[in-house]
């Protein structure tokens, strides 16, 4: 039990997604102040579902708990995080670029180290080195030095970082200028992401003096870093204006369900647990983490009849299909277009066999995680820039009708159901070959057959996933 004792579990705490585990500096705690921290920030990345990227939430409270007691050191981390007027902790991946690059354009103006730390970055670049800036002080500075810089940082915000990496590269300069000195030589030999690491860890001054080298930058207000962050910021959100399977996700898991939501899972489904709900959650598209989750159909409530599936389900969009074996197996379909689709009628007056889109995509979450998209968004461009085109029969995402349903499709087949009226499946799970064929490094696109396309299918008698020469059927 994680929460409501003071009793630390046996088993190792499960860390929030928006942690990043290379990360968790412990600043030699003890084992169990170690796990103290990861109850810590795992109790407020429950109470706080809205941060989705926060790597240095953990270092902080781990410095934190060299001076207070656990309960001090929650209330303190949740009220920084929830800080309003200043800014202490960023809780996004956007936020996170934007204060690396916001230290970048501060250093241009305001240090003439950066023009150096440009003409030493080579090739690497300017922007692979500040990515790190704040792991300059998180991460490397001895442990004097960084409560001294925490002890600025929690009354003045994020500010206080933002010189104490401005004095760190002051004095890099200072230290490197010459050519004959050892962390030149450094630099030019391991590079200089590298050599400001080392150099941070043997830094050569009081923490008095980095910090005096700090607070006499002149001209770094709090509203010229304002005005710089809010500038960069709006800039990065323009240029992220992109839609679909393009849009790069962060390492974590975007917009968490809430704990209220976590809890109403856990209560309603047997079959997906809080650890499988963040997975799955990282694959969604970005738009749909945005709601939370609610359970419409179970066949341990409302039967094994596909016509009640169909009426608690055809009008809601987008719905996950999830399935478990009688060998705990947990695999399933995120269905990206309504069930009532099937009914839709083209101007001849037929019904449409196929639907759905490309976001469409089958997963595995136990024994092994594993998730199938469509190939059409791994596709990728040619050579000369242009899109790859996709075969007609990879872009068959969903049908059902009367008599069955089917998701995914391939000549190996994305699972294989066979159900009996107790609705105790057979074991058997295959990826779709689609995903393995269609857009393979150095290759063109490999045309898959048209029967191998079909995904989806469904009746009142029958739920068909896969295709091709063996159906997957799931009967009453």
């Amino acid at each position: 039990m994680v929460f409501g004792t003071v009793e630390l579990p046996d088993k190792p705490i499960m860390l929030p997604p928006f942690v990043e585990a290379t990360h968790c500096i412990g600043y030699h705690l003890t084992r169990k102040g170690r796990a103290v921290a990861d109850r810590v920030v795992s109790v407020l990345g429950y109470a706080c579902p809205d941060i989705t990227y926060s790597p240095s939430l953990y270092p902080i409270t781990a410095a934190l708990l060299h001076f207070m007691p656990e309960e001090e050191c929650y209330h303190c981390m949740a009220s920084l995080v929830a800080s309003k007027e200043k800014m202490f902790i960023t809780q996004t991946k956007l936020l996170n670029e934007v204060t690396w690059k916001t230290v970048m354009q501060i250093a241009k103006k305001h240090a003439s180290a950066a023009q150096h730390l440009s003409r030493l970055s080579g090739a690497i670049g300017p922007e692979r080195i500040y990515a790190d800036w704040q792991w300059w002080i998180l991460a490397a500075l001895p442990f004097p030095h960084l409560v001294r810089v925490l002890d600025c940082f929690f009354h003045e915000g994020i500010k206080v970082f933002y010189r104490v990496a401005l004095a760190i590269l002051i004095l890099f300069h200072k230290h490197t200028s010459n050519q004959n000195s050892e962390w030149y030589a450094e630099a030019t030999k391991n590079g200089v992401d590298h050599a400001i690491d080392k150099f941070c860890r043997n830094m050569p001054v009081s923490p008095t003096k980095l910090l005096r080298t700090a607070f006499s930058i002149r001209a770094l207000s709090s509203q010229y870093i304002s005005r710089v962050f809010i500038k960069t910021e709006m800039t990065l959100k323009s240029k992220q204006v992109i839609t679909g399977s393009r849009l790069v996700r962060s390492r974590s898991s975007d917009n968490l369900p809430t704990s209220q939501s976590q809890v109403n899972i856990q209560m309603m489904s047997h079959t997906l647990t809080i650890r499988e709900l963040f997975t799955l959650w990282s694959w969604l598209p970005v738009r749909i983490t945005m709601y939370q989750p609610v359970l419409l159909y179970t066949t341990e409530e409302h039967g094994c009849s596909l016509t009640t599936f169909y009426v608690r389900v055809e009008h809601h969009e987008p719905t996950l299909l999830m399935i478990k074996t009688c060998n705990n197996e947990v695999f399933g379909a995120y269905c990206s277009t309504r069930w009532f689709e099937r009914n839709q009628k083209d101007e001849r007056g037929n019904r449409q066999a196929y639907f759905g889109t490309g976001e469409t995509f089958l997963f595995s979450l136990y024994p092994e995680r594993a998730k199938y998209p469509w190939v059409g968004c791994t596709a990728g461009s040619g050579d000369k820039g242009e899109e790859q085109k996709v075969a007609h029969g990879s872009e068959l995402f969903m049908a059902a009708d009367s008599k069955m349903i089917t998701i995914g499709g391939g000549s190996v087949y994305s699972t294989y159901l066979a159900y009996s009226s107790s609705l105790h499946p057979l074991r058997a799970k295959y990826p779709w070959v689609g995903c393995l064929e269609d857009g393979k490094e150095g290759e063109g696109d490999v045309k898959t057959p048209h029967a191998n396309s079909l995904f989806m299918a469904a009746d009142n008698t029958m739920i068909t996933i896969g295709g091709g020469y063996v159906i997957a059927a799931v009967a009453n």
